[in-house]
């Protein structure tokens, strides 16, 4: 009996790997995408790109795992929250009060340790972040912030489209 159990087990769980989540990958280089459209330091770039973008970005870097089901439909659900919640591909298409309350999001969520979710950081070590890279790219986000909501172009990418017209 226990073994027919197993083979209906394994069946089911073969018959599930026949039904995989849309992946979120794009290659596109959007114009509403955060660095093209803000100036950020490179130091913060680099640690957006390895810790933040996987989930809140339009692509993402997945791990090997993710083709076994139910594990991708649960890291999926995460991406398609975590996208939901802030995505820094269409970050330009923000109004100024939505952008600063997203980098005010950001900020909080550096200084209280809550990004990245430890299921993130237990496969993707680039992701544990240091005291001191939590409170740069708080500081980033609290500055960029405050200077949107002054309406300052000093904070556009000078290549963006919106920093042309300003100039």
């Amino acid at each position: 009996m226990a073994k027919k159990i197993f083979y209906i087990l394994l069946v089911l769980f073969a018959i599930l790997q026949l039904f995989q989540p849309d992946r979120n990958l794009s290659s596109e280089n959007l114009k509403t995408e955060l660095a093209n459209h803000y100036a950020i330091p490179d130091s913060v770039e680099v640690l957006l790109n390895t810790t933040c973008y996987d989930c809140h970005s339009n692509n993402t870097d997945y791990p090997w795992f993710v083709n076994v089901q139910p594990i991708g439909w649960y890291v999926q659900s995460k991406i398609n929250k975590g996208k939901a919640k802030l995505n820094f591909s269409e970050f330009a298409n923000f109004d100024k009060k939505e952008a600063a309350d997203k980098l005010n999001d950001i900020e909080n969520v550096m200084n209280k340790n809550s990004m990245p979710i430890n299921a993130y950081s237990w496969y993707n070590k680039d992701a544990a972040l240091t005291i001191e890279q939590r409170e740069m790219i708080a500081k980033w986000a609290a500055n960029l912030s405050k200077q949107i909501l002054k309406d300052s172009t000093a904070v556009l990418n000078p290549n963006s489209s919106l920093y042309k017209a300003t100039n």
